[in-house]
């Protein structure tokens, strides 16, 4: 094996740096440096994009820098170095670390000793005010956890998962400094590792010629520290082989890479996969067992949060196209999961749930909050779960958890004990982890009461506070709620009333502000269509024509981000009106005698949200009276099912019901003139008989609605 001039290499890497053009023809590396000397910023990403398309390099100079990256990056920070500028702008004084650099420049330039002990020398480490990182390729595609294997220890790896822990951000000595007793020298020890062995003895050449032991006292305030993290990154579901549990992988964090990644997120990290013998007690135990970690070189979030989403050019003018489109509102929504037949209202509760209204803030510290609960309860088959999935997918942060697999402690917070430092810390639960996000629980209805009422808090207060193991706190929880639930009976029982359907406490369908009943019916017409769109779907993968081309996940999420911008206000003029409404719904509460809903003040705030939640989507400072009508239908339309029934419960006979059917089918045609065979057919769909069809007949044309045809029995309206 040819020995490896790392010397050489550096010349490369300096090369590298100094003559990098970006596509603009700008020195790339060369204005970063810049910047860094200004104090603008401190990480100096290298992208190995760059570097396997710059002309000037050897061919196997890429391949060094990927197997062997952690002496790479040590190579690349000697380079930046040597290159590093001068300061162009004036820099605001760092005065701790100003002073001690320029005392230890003076005494390091006095004593300049070649024989001196290389602890004395000053580490190149002390100096820099920057750290250096190399990016993995962006085109090549992320491994999975359990395809990383001992053939990559020490190489550049990209690895895509889900982070479920991160430690607090601690210091981490990267530099010690002791300061000698006896001849008061300054004596540098570099850390590489997690754990290290002190000096103790003082190694200068005065303590040696003098022959005295002297003692060292480490000095904190003139060592270095890096910020210093630790997560856990688990593989995605759709990542795990049949039968296996997800696995995991240990990832550290140094530097400016900190604070970047929250429990929950789904990222794509690449870093230098490396072994790490255990200590201390531990060591004891695992004998000559080590763990592996990976040392993050760079952090790729998959969804970004709606607040810091960055709208390109092409993103900015597709938004603004599409907000001057009258039919935003429904197209989004029929964007929503398309290869699900139906639903549309349901999809554009969904739809408005991910936009939601601002959180307001008042005066005197009260909060109102500004996200939508939704519940969706219907008969099992009506994809309840398939759209919570797919709501999941669509938005920037979600759970997704069920009601038998939850407990109380799962959805709020869990008391644990840290294993790096042997503390009791908090452990969000699902609900704290889409804090700012959607958290989808199915089969809401077979969680136990106990686990239910932690969810009381989260929904209104959006909080979740805990008094466990002597840590007495609150979490914030802002997060909106989606649950799926089957009726009590597993299917809806129509001779039961709603309350006795439902079967959840009022405490909680109060806070829902949409609890959708989704029965499924069975309509000749209706089920036709279905059967036929989910064949189409099982057979061509793809939902049918809709008329237009359904938006993606990516471009639904930039013109909701955009959107969440808006803060639109209520008019004064609007006020009685949402008022009136209010309380015609509850006068109409009163006078039923099986309610369907629980109208609370809650209510009223529920419509408030979603008339703001439409008013955002079109990019409106104020809500309209259609935003509220529309508010309202939807509150009308989410017990439709039963409402249908009830108008047939009322003595709405089957003559009329015939009558509704053929001048419906005549509207929708435009045509004045239904045939005979045709009115039949419709009407033996719904489950009417010809004897009822014919009786129907005779009473409107004797009322003079339409004329019939001797022979043949057609149907003519007669024009108003």
């Amino acid at each position: 094996m040819e020995k490896l001039d790392f010397a050489a290499d550096r010349d490369r890497a300096k090369d590298f740096l100094s003559n990098f053009a970006d596509e603009n023809g700008h020195p790339k590396y060369l204005n970063l440096l810049q910047d860094v000397a200004n104090r603008k910023i401190r990480a100096v990403q290298i992208d190995l994009d760059d570097l396997s398309t710059y002309k000037g390099l050897e061919e196997g100079f890429w391949e060094r820098v990927v197997g062997n990256t952690r002496r790479y990056v040590g190579i690349f920070a000697e380079a930046v170095d040597e290159l590093m500028p001068e300061p162009t702008e004036a820099i605001l004084a760092d005065e701790d670390r100003d002073i001690l650099m320029t005392q230890r420049v003076d005494e390091t330039s006095d004593s300049a000793d070649p024989t001196a002990d290389p602890h004395q020398k000053m580490p190149s480490e002390i100096k820099r005010f920057f750290e250096v990182y190399i990016k993995a390729m962006t085109k090549n595609s992320p491994l999975t956890i359990r395809q990383v294997k001992a053939s990559n220890i020490g190489q550049l790896v990209k690895i895509s998962g889900i982070i479920t822990r991160c430690s607090d951000v601690k210091p981490l000595m990267q530099v010690a400094v002791y300061t000698c007793e006896e001849c008061g020298f300054e004596i540098y020890q570099e850390v590489t590792a997690r754990v290290f062995m002190p000096l103790v003895e003082c190694p200068s050449t005065r303590c040696r010629v003098n022959n005295v032991k002297g003692n060292l006292i480490l000095q904190q305030r003139a060592s270095k520290f890096l910020k210093f993290q630790e997560a856990k990154i688990q593989e995605l579901a759709e990542h795990v082989p049949k039968g296996h549990i997800p696995r995991s992988l240990t990832v550290h964090f140094r530097g400016e890479l900190t604070r970047k990644v929250t429990p929950g997120d789904v990222v794509e990290l690449s870093g230098i996969f490396l072994p790490i013998p255990y200590t201390g007690f531990r060591a004891m135990r695992a004998g000559l067992v080590a763990d592996t970690y990976l040392e993050a070189m760079s952090v790729t979030h998959y969804k970004k949060k709606y607040s810091e989403y960055e709208l390109k050019g092409d993103e900015q003018d597709q938004i603004e196209r599409l907000a001057e489109d009258g039919d935003i509102y429904n197209k989004l929504a029929r964007s929503l999961a398309p290869e699900i037949f139906g639903h549309e209202d349901v999809k554009k509760a969904l739809l408005l749930l991910l936009v939601g209204a601002p959180h307001r803030k008042l005066s005197d510290g009260m909060k109102i909050r500004g996200d939508l609960h939704i519940c969706l309860m219907g008969d099992p088959g009506v994809a309840k779960s398939q759209l919570l999935k797919h709501i999941i997918n669509v938005a920037p942060r979600g759970v997704y958890t069920t009601g038998r697999g939850s407990s109380g402690v799962g959805l709020t917070a869990a008391v644990q004990r840290d294993p790096i430092t042997n503390e009791m810390v908090l452990e969000g639960g699902a609900l704290v982890l889409s804090d700012m996000g959607i958290c989808a629980i199915d089969e809401f209805d077979k969680m136990d009461e106990s686990d239910r009422t932690s969810i009381h808090e989260v929904m209104e207060q959006q909080t979740v506070s805990i008094a466990k193991a002597g840590i007495t706190t609150s979490l914030n929880a802002r997060t909106a709620v989606l649950a799926a639930a089957n009726p009590a009976w597993g299917r809806y029982d129509m001779r039961r009333t709603p309350a006795e359907n439902i079967n959840l406490p009022p405490a909680l369908l109060s806070r829902f502000d949409l609890l959708w009943l989704i029965l499924d019916r069975a309509d000749m017409d209706t089920d036709l269509e279905m059967a036929r769109h989910v064949v189409h779907v099982h057979k061509t993968l793809e939902s049918p024509s809709l008329g237009f081309t359904p938006l993606e996940p990516s471009v639904l999420r930039a013109y909701i981000s955009a959107a969440r911008r808006v803060i639109p206000c209520i008019p004064r003029e609007l006020e009685e009106y949402i008022a009136t409404a209010y309380a015609s719904i509850r006068q109409d509460e009163a006078r039923s005698n099986a309610p369907h809903s629980y109208t609370t003040i809650r209510t009223l705030l529920s419509i408030l949200r979603i008339s703001i939640a439409l008013a955002r989507l079109r990019f409106s400072e104020t809500v309209a009276q259609s935003d509220v009508d529309e508010a309202l239908r939807l509150m009308q339309m989410s017990k439709y099912s039963l409402y249908s029934d009830d108008r047939q419960r009322a003595g709405l006979d089957a003559i009329s019901d015939i009558y509704s059917i053929l001048r419906d089918e005549a509207a929708r045609t435009n045509c004045l003139d239904v045939r005979y065979a045709h009115a039949l057919n419709l009407i033996s769909r719904k489950g009417y008989s010809e004897a009822q069809l014919k009786e129907c007949l005779e009473e409107y044309a004797s009322l003079n609605v339409w004329q019939i045809h001797p022979n043949t029995f057609d149907i003519r309206f007669i024009d108003p």
